[in-house]
């Protein structure tokens, strides 16, 4: 004999999580993950990328702070020194590598979107990065 599970019932209806932004943002981080790996690199990630790109655009190199604070990377993780970090010969090269596949996945990823529609989705993202943002 076999004993049957009771199915909780909490009394409200099941979510459409379609309605839900964290949801859809977590999806299109699915999404942006696997198009990175498919067009950009299988062993440079993301985060990685923006701390290369912010190196790139700083010559003289950057302390570990700021350039943690310029990629929002987390505080924790940052060595309290300041030492400075600069971009080598190799990570320039790299990023000469990188930085027109970021534009065939970006292409990629908003394909469905025109260009008036890219625009809104940059404009909407920088709106919830900006307020939610820990300083």
């Amino acid at each position: 004999m076999t004993k049957r599970k009771e199915k909780a019932d909490s009394g409200l209806p099941p979510e459409d999580l379609m309605l839900h932004p964290g949801h859809l943002l977590r999806r299109a981080l699915q999404a942006m993950n696997l198009l990175w790996d498919e067009e950009v690199s299988h062993t440079v990630t993301s985060p990685q990328f923006a701390t290369l790109n912010a190196l790139l655009c700083e010559p003289h190199g950057l302390d570990q702070r700021t350039l943690g604070s310029r990629v929002s990377l987390d505080r924790s993780t940052m060595d309290g020194r300041r030492k400075a970090i600069t971009l080598t010969a190799k990570g320039a090269a790299v990023m000469q590598n990188l930085i027109p596949r970021t534009h065939v996945m970006t292409g990629r990823l908003v394909r469905a979107l025109d260009q008036r529609e890219r625009a809104e989705l940059l404009r909407l993202l920088k709106i919830i990065v900006g307020t939610n943002e820990r300083a």
